[in-house]
């Protein structure tokens, strides 16, 4: 199954999707007995959230010509997301992974990958054509996808070169050391945010990967050349830099309180309600508004992907003053709705 949206698209997302097996209860990979399958992927989930908020979206990639290609798909078609730029690869595997129900951050957390090989591994600059990632009014990456091999960060270094004609690029940092064996993963990511014009990144991220400390202007000072860039602060909230003729503005908006399920997938929803807002030319503030209500839609589900809340509603809350916008509290079921679409 796949979609096709005609005519041009407001985002095209390019990335690898997976296969994800979510446990049934708590405990250890070794004590779970069973696993449910869903669908995962930075770029993919970004795709999918913003579909489902009714952007018409392209996510470009490379799947296997297997069952789990076709599962991953027709889930992500069925969000209304355009595949039709997908890759089937007869030679390499669809990518899965498996992942405890404990949160990324704690110590009980584990996830194990079978991504080696894959065939999302294969993109390159010869593998992916450019009428597939330069078709929208914006481009969006992670930092994941440079790491998966040596033709996909070549795909990354030609795709984040400033250049006539390039629609402007999202970059969401994701440093995943664990991916970046032997070599200087960091650097590489670091390089690579430089030649974007959106970045996301958190401040323990910037501090993990490039020793930078001194909280978000420091993180700015390290990467002064995008125009707008996005730090993200946990539970503290968000700060923006966007540049104009006379420098920085800088707007920061705190994070409501959320009872959280699951943290996978928060930052993925975070960026796409952020940049959903940015396509609707909103202030800044109520861009970080938004990217603040949609990963909490994603933190009150126990999988990677969350519906957005229904657009009157996100527009009721992020309309709200200082005041009633600090009290917020938001747990499981906040939307008012099955936040979870369901996949074949």
């Amino acid at each position: 199954m796949t979609a096709s949206v005609h005519g041009p698209v407001d985002v095209v997302c390019l990335g690898e999707s997976m296969v994800t097996f979510l446990p049934t209860r708590p405990g250890r990979l070794a004590d779970v007995p069973s696993f449910v399958r869903g669908i995962g992927g930075a770029e993919s989930n970004l795709a999918c959230a913003l579909a489902a908020a009714g952007h018409r979206v392209r996510w470009v990639g490379r799947v296997g010509a297997d069952g789990f290609g076709d599962h991953l798909v027709a889930a992500i078609a069925a969000y209304g997301v355009d595949t039709a730029a997908v890759v089937r690869d007869p030679d390499r595997p669809t990518g899965v992974y498996f992942r405890t129900a404990a949160d990324r951050a704690s110590e009980g957390h584990e996830v194990v990958y079978y991504r080696a090989g894959s065939a999302a591994s294969a993109m390159s600059p010869g593998t992916v054509p450019p009428e597939a990632v330069w078709s929208g009014r914006l481009l969006h990456v992670s930092g994941i996808t440079a790491a998966l091999s040596a033709g996909c960060l070549e795909l990354m270094r030609a795709l984040t070169a400033r250049r006539d004609g390039r629609p402007p690029l999202s970059f969401d940092v994701n440093h995943r050391p664990g991916l970046w064996r032997g070599t200087d993963g960091a650097r590489v990511l670091l390089d690579l945010a430089r030649g974007a014009d959106i970045v996301f990144v958190g401040e323990d991220e910037a501090e993990e990967a490039w020793d930078v400390r001194g909280g978000p202007d420091a993180v700015r000072r390290a990467l002064p050349e995008p125009a707008t860039l996005v730090v993200k602060r946990g539970a503290e909230g968000a700060v923006a830099y966007t540049r104009g003729a006379a420098g920085d503005t800088v707007t920061h908006a705190p994070a409501p309180v959320v009872d959280v399920v699951a943290a996978t997938g928060a930052g993925d929803a975070f960026a796409a309600g952020f940049l959903s807002a940015t396509l609707r030319e909103l202030p800044v503030g109520e861009r970080l508004r938004y990217g603040h209500l949609w990963a909490a839609a994603a933190l009150t589900v126990p999988g990677d992907l969350a519906e957005p809340p229904p657009a009157a509603h996100a527009a009721r809350l992020v309309g709200l003053d200082d005041d009633a916008w600090g009290r917020l509290h938001l747990g499981p079921g906040w939307t008012g709705q099955d936040q979870e679409v369901p996949t074949p």
